[in-house]
C-alpha cells in the first residue's frame, strides 16, 4: 500500500482542520496505507519564511514529501485563500515536489462563500508543482466539526461525504506506481 503524508496548513494549536486530517488518517489506515502526519505550525518559523532548507525541520519535511505517494493538504480557509504558513512551505518545496503523486486538497471554513478556494487557489499551485493527479477536493464548514477531547465528531452527512472522497483518494494511490518505502 502507498505512504501519504497527511499535511496541516493552519496555523493553531487547537485546529479544526488538524483534528479532521487525524480523523481522516485513521480512515486511510484502515484502508492500508502508512500515514505520516505532519502540522507545519510545528515547523521553527524563523527557518521556514525564509525557506531555510538547510535547517534540520524543514529539511525532514521537504524529505517527506519526496518520499512519499500522496499528499493530502489540509487547510483553513481565510480571505478567500489557503492559509499562509501553508504558503510558506509550498513556496520552499521544488516546483516538482509533487511530480508523481496523488494529492487530496481539503478545507475548512466559517463560510459557504469559501468553498470554491478549494479550486481556485489552491489547486492551481498543486497541479503547478506537478501532482500526477489531484482528486476531487473538499470543503468542510467548521459547524459540522466539533471538537472533542480524544478527536472530532463529523455531521453526519458530511463524514459520509469525507469517506467517499478519502476512498476516491485511496482508490487513486492504489493505480499509480509506487515510489521506494520509506525510510
Amino acid at each position: 500500500m502507498a505512504t501519504v503524508l497527511s499535511l496541516s496548513g493552519s496555523p493553531s494549536a487547537t485546529s479544526r482542520t488538524a483534528r479532521l486530517l487525524r480523523h481522516l488518517d485513521l480512515r486511510l489506515a484502515e484502508l492500508g496505507h502508512t500515514v505520516l502526519p505532519l502540522d507545519v505550525r510545528t515547523l521553527p518559523a524563523g527557518p521556514l519564511l525564509r525557506a531555510d532548507t538547510s535547517d534540520p525541520a524543514i529539511a525532514e519535511a521537504v524529505g517527506m514529501v519526496a518520499r512519499v505517494d500522496g499528499v493530502i493538504i489540509g487547510t483553513p480557509i481565510y480571505k478567500a485563500a489557503y492559509s499562509g504558513i501553508l504558503k510558506a512551505l509550498l513556496d520552499l518545496l521544488p516546483q516538482s515536489a509533487l511530480a508523481g503523486k496523488t494529492v487530496l486538497p481539503l478545507a475548512t471554513g466559517g463560510t459557504p462563500a469559501h468553498v470554491l478556494a478549494v479550486d481556485y487557489a489552491l489547486r492551481p499551485v498543486l497541479s503547478s508543482m506537478g501532482a500526477h493527479h489531484i482528486v476531487q477536493g473538499w470543503f468542510v464548514l467548521d459547524r459540522h466539526i466539533t471538537v472533542r477531547d480524544e478527536g472530532v465528531t463529523v455531521e453526519p452527512a458530511t463524514e459520509e461525504a469525507l469517506r467517499k472522497v478519502v476512498d476516491q483518494f485511496s482508490q487513486a494511490l492504489e493505480r499509480q506506481p509506487l515510489l521506494s518505502p520509506v525510510g
